[in-house]
């Protein structure tokens, strides 16, 4: 086995588009790593969750060839972009796969809605480490030093230590300075929910349109032991999650139901 054969594989993806900044910021951190395929939304897919493309083909095109380093865009959402690597691409499975680094956050419900996410929970259900990073800042310019900092400790910390198969990590950033950062804390999802709310407004032709708008509303804002607590105390968030939905303490109730 030649050196370079050695060196870890890392699929890389994300959901704000492949010349989003914080893709770059990740991949520029990775590249030390070990060989690096970026297959990447040709377009913003923010909010696109676990949604695959079925009804329209699929469209792929290299953009960067470099040693170590291939950059693909695909013209579908970020769960396509690894079922494109994973089943089109790669001659092996990678070592790990990073999603990211997300433009927002993805902590507490939100992570049912995020493509980052869908992209980073695809690759634990093929069984392969796999890592979301988000940093709280929505700006398109966004500084991602201190997420880049983060990175690149946690991902060293997975090449090393690994995850069982069915579990990836969902890791929220603070926008702040690295030194201002508190540290690193495990967490579980915070409870809560979004409020939506439809603002309804008239386009020059007379007809109605609707932007979709709302808060989040935090039902536990007291709880320490979850992301959402961390995030505002400055701390990096780690929330490991897990594909199976399965709620395990209501089989034994359902169980007792009269179903006859």
């Amino acid at each position: 086995m030649t050196e370079r054969e050695k060196k870890p594989l890392i699929l890389v993806t994300n959901d704000d588009g492949v010349e989003a900044k914080g893709l770059k910021a990740l991949i520029e951190t990775l590249r030390p790593f070990g060989k690096i395929v970026v297959v990447a939304p040709a377009d913003p897919q923010s909010g696109m969750s676990h949604a695959i493309t079925v009804k329209v083909p699929l469209r792929l095109t290299k953009i960067i060839d470099e040693q170590d380093l291939s950059v693909y865009k695909c013209y579908g959402t970020p769960v396509d972009c690894v079922k494109m690597a994973f089943n089109h691409l790669l001659t092996r499975k990678p070592d790990l796969l990073v999603s990211g680094i997300n433009h927002g956050s993805n902590a507490s419900t939100s992570v049912f809605y995020s493509g980052t996410m869908g992209a980073a929970l695809e690759g634990c259900i093929n069984e392969i480490p796999s890592i979301g990073f988000s940093l709280l800042n929505l700006n398109h310019d966004a500084d991602f030093t201190t997420a880049r900092h983060y990175v690149e400790i946690i991902t060293r910390q997975v090449l090393q230590n690994g995850l069982p198969k069915t579990v990836c990590l969902n890791v929220n950033i603070p926008d702040i300075e690295t030194s201002k950062v508190a540290g690193i804390r495990i967490c579980r999802q915070n409870k809560g929910y979004w409020q939506e709310e439809f603002d309804q407004r008239t386009d020059p032709m007379g007809k109605h349109y609707f932007w979709l708008t709302g808060y989040f509303h935090n039902t536990e804002p007291d709880a320490s032991d979850t992301d959402e607590w961390a995030l505002d105390k400055g701390y990096v968030s780690i929330v490991p999650l897990h594909t199976d939905l399965t709620c395990y303490d209501t089989i034994k109730s359902l169980n007792q139901w009269n179903f006859q």
